[in-house]
């Protein structure tokens, strides 16, 4: 309850007041749901979409594996545990 307390001086009490009813009725009540209500209800509005003429030539693929041959390679830096492979 203290840290909700605390949390007045820079959200304000009407905001602190609605966030812990939302709180409430969801059924879930800690501190940090209502500090995750009150950064939502304070949260901006995503920025409208733009539109553009503009296309890809290439679509971009995901393709892990390009990565895989970086397991393979020995850094001096990198501490392995041999012993605990293969268990």
């Amino acid at each position: 309850m203290a840290k909700v307390l605390s949390l007045v001086p820079s959200h304000g009490l009407e905001a602190v007041l609605v966030a812990v009813e939302l709180v409430l009725e969801s059924g879930i009540t800690s501190a940090e749901h209502v500090l995750n209500v009150l950064a939502r209800l304070n949260q901006s509005e995503s920025p409208a979409r733009v539109e553009t003429s503009l296309k890809l030539d290439e679509e971009p693929q995901a393709d892990t594996a390009r990565y895989d041959h970086l397991n393979t390679l020995d850094a001096p830096y990198v501490w392995h545990d041999y012993s605990t492979q293969g268990t």
